[in-house]
């Protein structure tokens, strides 16, 4: 009677082939922490207002010590980030692997360490407008980081991911999903990779972009309450831009011959400011639809009642000092303002109904940097120009929240985005004369006129956002350097 076991796997198996599903697991709700700001709250802080919101997982887009130290202790799941530009060096060598993962891993994840679950090599390397710069780098680094892992004894623990952008698949309908024909070879090694290791597929979506980039893209589509405009693809109709994009990627993995990957989303959100459509209750419909729509277990037509393994959300808060090249959007993305205050109501489904406002927030005093209105401003564009050059100005454009305020207004916010910026140094409102200071707050409406936070670092607006990147690259290729000798 021994193949009676063996047929009932046999049979058990077929069902589950039958039956046509994936596993379900609840999805968790996690965060995006970007750090590229002019106002840093405390990292302690920060992890506090995790900790508040019940917020348990964590994405980082770097190894940040004061970060990962404010996280040890805290419960929460932490996926750390190589940015792009150090994967020349780990790909070039194990021992730049190896002191990696041992400065940015090993160190932390111990007995009441923080808990990384995830490194994120490289940052959407294959996005198309990098010309394939990163491309031939990711495996490798990937296979050395691995190994160095092994030799960590962490391979079991901490798995290793490639953030991807949405564009590297592509299709007119979601069940003819592939990956750019440039990418077919380096995509099936990279999956392959990430079936044998246990790791997810991660990929960032924004419907926001595909609305903000195309004026005929039906406004509906983006969100998660019907469209009237949804996409039929044979039997299957699509409501959403989100699940139509879910799976265009699901089609892409299965015809490489892994259509059951686990899926995670690394970043999915909608901005507050800086575009037309980019607004405080066009964010809370999104975010909200969002979150209600992945943890109803519904899933989408190719993966029914499976959504995705875990979805972080971007960003927990807002990043000043990011590069607008995208568009001036790009600065406020958070759930939360820079200085931890909730932007909006929503409900993460984490056991808060609302979200909870950082805490013990060390502001700087209650004054402001205005035009004085005594003074003849006509000579004043200069100023402004030398001011929104430095400090973030982006709600001032069109289709920010203080696009509204008037002349007068928007001279007052650039020069007190620059004060305050400068720490309200006093000579910082001088302008020539031109501003002055006044302890009552300006703000109007919608539009926020800041006051900033006390920095841990207060270097930091003085210094450029990616300069931790900067010196880990260097360290990396000086020991690629000496290895080639």
């Amino acid at each position: 009677m021994s193949w009676l076991p063996r047929t009932l796997l046999y049979l058990v198996f077929v069902v589950i082939l039958l039956s046509g599903s994936f596993p379900v697991g609840e999805s968790a709700i996690g965060v995006n922490w970007g750090t590229i700001s002019f106002h840093r709250l405390k990292p302690s802080t920060v992890v506090d207002l995790l900790k508040d919101n019940k917020i348990k997982k964590v994405k980082l887009f770097d190894a940040d010590p004061d970060a990962l130290t404010a996280l040890v202790g805290s419960g929460i799941e932490v996926m750390v980030g190589i940015p792009n530009e150090m994967l020349a060096a780990l790909s070039s060598s194990t021992d730049a692997s190896d002191l990696w993962v041992r400065q940015n891993v090993s160190r932390y994840v111990v007995k009441g360490g923080a808990d990384i679950r995830y490194v994120a090599v490289g940052n959407e390397p294959f996005l198309t407008s990098y010309s394939g710069q990163f491309q031939s780098f990711v495996v490798p680094a990937l296979l050395n980081l691995q190994q160095s892992l092994v030799k960590a004894n962490l391979a079991g623990y901490v798995k290793l991911v490639v953030p991807c952008n949405a564009d590297a698949y592509e299709s007119s309908l979601p069940s003819q999903g592939a990956f750019r024909p440039e990418l077919t070879q380096i995509m099936t090694q990279l999956v392959s990779f990430l079936n044998s290791n246990g790791s997810p597929f991660v990929v960032n979506i924004y419907p926001f972009l595909s609305l903000y980039g195309n004026s005929d893209f039906p406004q509906d589509y983006a969100f998660f309450e019907g469209s009237t405009h949804p996409v039929t693809d044979g039997s299957n109709v699509y409501y959403n831009a989100f699940d139509g994009n879910f799976d265009t990627l699901v089609s892409a993995l299965n015809k490489l011959g892994y259509g059951q990957m686990p899926i995670v989303i690394g970043e999915v959100g909608w901005p507050t400011d800086g575009a037309f459509g980019a607004n405080l209750s066009a964010a809370r419909f999104f975010n909200q639809g969002l979150i209600n729509h992945v943890l109803s277990n519904k899933g989408t037509p190719l993966r029914p009642r499976v959504p995705p393994m875990d979805i972080y959300l971007f960003s927990l808060l807002d990043e000043g000092a990011k590069s607008v090249l995208p568009g001036n959007f790009e600065r406020h993305w958070g759930i939360f303002s820079f200085d931890g205050q909730a932007k909006y109501a929503l409900n993460l489904g984490l056991g808060n109904r609302l979200l909870e406002n950082a805490k013990n927030v060390e502001y700087l005093p209650s004054r402001w940097c205005v035009a004085d209105p005594s003074k003849d401003l006509t000579n004043v564009a200069n100023h402004m120009r030398i001011a929104c050059s430095v400090a973030d100005c982006t709600t001032l454009d069109y289709g920010g929240s203080c696009n509204g305020i008037g002349a007068k207004g928007n001279i007052s916010y650039a020069f007190n985005s620059y004060y305050q910026l400068q720490m309200q140094n006093a000579q910082s409102c001088d302008f020539d004369g031109l501003g002055m200071v006044t302890f009552l707050d300006p703000s109007v409406g919608d539009c926020r006129f800041l006051v900033g936070v006390t920095d841990h670092k207060k270097s930091i607006a003085f210094r450029p956002p990616h300069r931790r990147t900067t010196i880990w690259t260097s360290i990396l290729w000086w020991v690629w350097f000496f290895l080639m000798l």
